[in-house]
């Protein structure tokens, strides 16, 4: 009896939401799916951005304002101007993203023991892994910058 209570329908035996492997991946797949798709959109506004911050910084005027960077943007450099830099900005965020899920799910599963007193240091090891895979990938960041601001006036 109590090993057909812990039998799902397809005869697996059920396990904690969120603590298989398998689950993990499969999240972790979805979430990439979904950042990947928000950089592509938004990353024309990163660039303008980045590049309205620098003209600022180095006391130039060639943009006065959203519209103006747009505008000059696809005048000088077409459609591919927006997504200079998207590459490693992709490469970065999809790194950093498998590398503190990965390293979540391993320290959850068998670093920290199962009990009570463990379910706050569990929702902690997500936020330290984040910073531990964004120091990793600053790199990539760091080049993603760099390259939707070279030789763009």
């Amino acid at each position: 009896r109590y090993q057909e209570a812990e039998k799902g329908e397809l005869g697996t035996s059920k396990k904690e939401p969120g603590s298989s492997l398998e689950q993990v991946l499969k999240e972790t797949s979805r979430e990439m799916v979904a950042r990947s798709a928000a950089t592509l959109i938004t990353h024309p506004f990163h660039v303008i951005t980045l590049r309205c911050m620098v003209q600022f910084i180095g006391r130039e005027t060639k943009y006065s304002g959203t519209l103006s960077a747009f505008t000059t943007i696809y005048r000088e450099e077409g459609i591919l101007g927006f997504f200079a830099g998207l590459v490693p900005r992709l490469l970065g965020d999809i790194l950093s993203l498998w590398l503190c899920n990965m390293l979540a799910y391993l320290i959850n599963t068998y670093a920290l023991e199962n009990g009570v007193s463990m379910t706050e240091m569990k929702s902690y090891s997500q936020a330290v892994t984040g910073f531990f895979a964004s120091m990793l990938t600053y790199p990539f960041v760091l080049v993603s910058n760099l390259m939707a601001v070279n030789n763009c006036g």
